[in-house]
């Protein structure tokens, strides 16, 4: 089943929370709807399955015009934040309610329910009425009956945003898979980068009541579009340095600590021009003094976190850079260090626009950042 939006309007009164909206979805794909709180996501939703009307624009299911049709009759599956329970209803019987409704048997409704609640780690209060459950357990229950029923498209609404830290984590490894056996068509929302990352075939990042840039989570990390993307996915966040490239010995240059660092070819239209340098912490790594291209800096602190170390340090100029790097591995604590840059990995933004500036290949051309 394909979902394709062509552009959609929505607003509520003098409020514009989705202007021009399009981007369609595969079948079998997972795309992920991923920004900030207010961004348009769960409206994005609930115009798709039908709960609410866009004021302009397309919503075609599977090649079928969803313009006046039903909710109830366009097949889709949805898990939203409010969980929609059933009060009069324990957990069991709520996840079984749309295989009810298809007169499933008895035995296909408790092997689907069993195995789905135990996924969701809430087997254990099945016979639990909706108010003697926690909102985390009311989050599950409202997937695990979306789950259940198996629909071709499912609407997921930040499904795991009240799970605890160690089922979250263990339900980016999981649902994946279950939704693979499905061969669902899922549009998962959420505000966490890592679940979007983990989750997602491809990300649609959203905010200023659009779309700002669809691609695979590598694209969207690798190559964000603008800066407020780049600063999105990250931990710790992206370096943004200030910087004029310079035409080198050898190509295109930048000044760090009073040290040119080589770019990648394709940036030669930024020389003289006011810039903003994208750095990874992981694009950073310590080396000995000496070492061709270093630049000294100067070692504030430096933090574990678990399987990885972060490291602060101030340029020449007094300008924080973040470094990480794999938990054990040698490096400084405090004092004189020296950086070297993976030049490969080096962004660099407008500084005017934010948006990032894509390097030209041999024939002129720049490649796609959409």
């Amino acid at each position: 089943m394909t979902i394709s939006l062509k552009n959609i309007e929505k607003s509520f009164k003098t409020d514009t929370v989705l202007d021009g909206v399009s981007l369609s979805v595969d079948t079998g794909e997972t795309l992920v709807l991923f920004g900030p709180s207010g961004a348009g996501k769960t409206v994005l939703l609930r115009l798709i399955a039908g709960v609410i009307e866009p004021e302009a624009g397309e919503i075609w299911v599977n090649g079928v015009n969803m313009d006046g049709v039903e909710p109830e009759d366009r097949g889709i599956g949805m898990a939203f934040q409010n969980f929609a329970l059933f009060p009069h209803m324990d957990a069991f019987a709520n996840i079984a309610s749309p295989l009810t409704a298809r007169r499933q048997s008895k035995s296909v409704m408790r092997q689907t329910v069993d195995q789905v609640a135990k996924l969701l780690k809430i087997d254990h209060v099945l016979h639990h009425k909706p108010k003697e459950l926690s909102n985390g357990q009311k989050q599950r229950t409202a997937l695990a009956r979306a789950l259940a029923a198996q629909p071709s498209i499912l609407l997921l609404d930040d499904p795991l945003r009240n799970v605890d830290a160690k089922l979250r984590f263990e339900m980016r490894l999981e649902l994946p898979r279950l939704l693979k056996d499905q061969n669902a068509t899922v549009i998962y929302v959420t505000q966490d980068y890592k679940e979007a990352m983990a989750l997602g075939h491809r990300i649609a990042v959203m905010s200023n009541h659009g779309i700002q840039q669809i691609g695979t989570p590598e694209d969207i990390y690798l190559r964000p579009a603008n800066i407020e993307i780049a600063r999105l996915f990250g931990d710790p966040v992206i370096n943004l340095l200030s910087v004029r490239p310079e035409r080198g010995a050898n190509g295109v240059v930048v000044n760090l600590s009073d040290t040119p660092i080589e770019m990648a070819a394709g940036f030669e239209a930024t020389i003289g021009t006011d810039c903003v340098l994208g750095l990874r912490p992981e694009a950073l790594h310590f080396v000995p003094e000496g070492t061709p291209g270093a630049i000294p800096v100067e070692v504030e602190t430096e933090t574990p976190l678990n399987e990885k170390t972060v490291t602060l340090a101030l340029t020449a100029r007094k300008r924080e850079i973040m470094v990480s790097r794999p938990a054990g591995s040698p490096g400084p604590s405090r004092g004189r260090a020296y950086l070297l840059v993976d030049a490969g990995q080096a962004l660099l933004f407008d500084r005017e626009s934010g948006a990032r500036i894509a390097p030209s290949t041999h024939n002129g051309l720049q490649e796609d950042v959409a």
